[in-house]
């Protein structure tokens, strides 16, 4: 028994937090990268088809498919701007979080195809596979207070500052999204697109619970 305050001590310093709604210095490091390197698979599945997404990544596959341009450098520039308004709405912490799994996400983007390569994949089964494990990893950052773009932030500065919806925002965003593809890609790309991010929002929506899981607070 005299032994047992210093074990609670060493596992609180350590591996794990005995705080439910806290987390060690390693649960946010290893957070960041399992949550970077499911998101990056998921972004590999997508850019094997062609396919899209929404957010900023969207708008990084656009630009990528346009011109050229590599996906992870495009990804990580697109974020540039939402830093400040990250730092003002939500914090230091957070924001350095963010920015080192965007790193990260751009860096493994880069890098992923070298370890392994798909002969065929069907858009569909890429859509589906690459909207669930872009969910798993933003389930993995937001548990860890971290994001993977910046539109959310804007979203919610906007509402604040204009009183529009957040949601209808991000949703209107979406939209010039896939509009803007159908000048850079076919119809059926842009239908696929759709249907991997309908997969990844309704897998947020059914998983991610702030009254559920208390250490995103």
């Amino acid at each position: 028994m005299a032994g047992q305050p210093k074990q609670v001590q060493k596992r609180s310093l350590g591996f794990y937090s005995i705080d439910p709604s806290k987390h060690t210095l390693l649960e946010d490091a290893q957070g960041l990268v399992t949550g970077a390197m499911v998101a990056a698979l998921g972004f590999y599945f997508l850019n094997k088809v062609g396919l899209l997404t929404g957010g900023t990544a969207g708008v990084a596959f656009l630009l990528h498919y346009a011109f050229g341009i590599s996906f992870g450098l495009l990804f990580f520039i697109v974020n540039l701007p939402f830093y400040y308004l990250s730092f003002r709405r939500l914090g230091l912490a957070f924001s350095l979080k963010t920015f080192i799994a965007i790193g990260l996400v751009s860096v493994i983007s880069e890098i992923e195809s070298r370890f392994f390569l798909i002969d065929y994949l069907h858009p569909f089964w890429a859509a589906l596979l690459g909207g669930l494990l872009l969910g798993y990893g933003l389930l993995a950052l937001y548990r860890h207070r971290a994001s993977l773009g910046g539109v959310g932030i804007l979203a919610i500065y906007i509402q604040d500052r204009f009183g529009i919806q957040a949601g209808l925002i991000q949703l209107a965003f979406d939209l010039c999204v896939m509009l803007c593809a159908f000048a850079v890609v076919s119809p059926v790309t842009v239908a696929w697109s759709v249907v991997g991010a309908v997969v990844l929002n309704l897998f947020l929506a059914i998983n991610h619970r702030s009254d559920r899981y208390i250490v995103v607070r």
